[in-house]
């Protein structure tokens, strides 16, 4: 073989080996987002059911906590779905700026893989 068809040739299994590795990684990527949605929901629903006065930093920190160890994919879900949250509730929540801001500390808190009872308040039962 010539030179430039051998070239071609590693080049090719080359990119063969690496898209195969892409494409298991990116499959992981998407198992791992679903998780960390799921992760989310059962938060979000966990604070409804909980209805406790004070406790959504807590669930929010815990959500973004809980997506975010399932590795890239759910960091990703949590970031989307808590940005997404804020962006659409915007001040239709009535409770403003102020109330938003630290709804995405928490959020933020919870994903960089901090304790989120930091923000769990007294009394919450220890069932969440």
């Amino acid at each position: 073989m010539k030179l430039p068809t051998t070239i071609f040739l590693l080049f090719s299994l080359i990119l063969c080996v690496k898209s195969q590795n892409w494409l298991r990684d990116s499959a992981r990527f998407v198992k791992e987002a679903g998780q960390g949605a799921g992760d989310m929901w059962r938060a979000y629903r966990d604070m409804r059911e909980a209805n406790y006065k004070n406790s959504d930093k807590y669930f929010h920190a815990r959500g973004n906590y809980d997506a975010a160890r399932r590795g890239p994919g759910g960091a990703w879900a949590a970031r989307v779905i808590s940005d997404g949250r804020e962006f659409f509730q915007g001040g239709s929540s009535g409770r403003g700026v102020e109330d938003s801001r630290a709804d995405q500390f928490a959020n933020r808190w919870g994903r960089s893989g901090k304790d989120p009872n930091h923000f769990r308040p007294a009394g919450l039962p220890s069932k969440y």
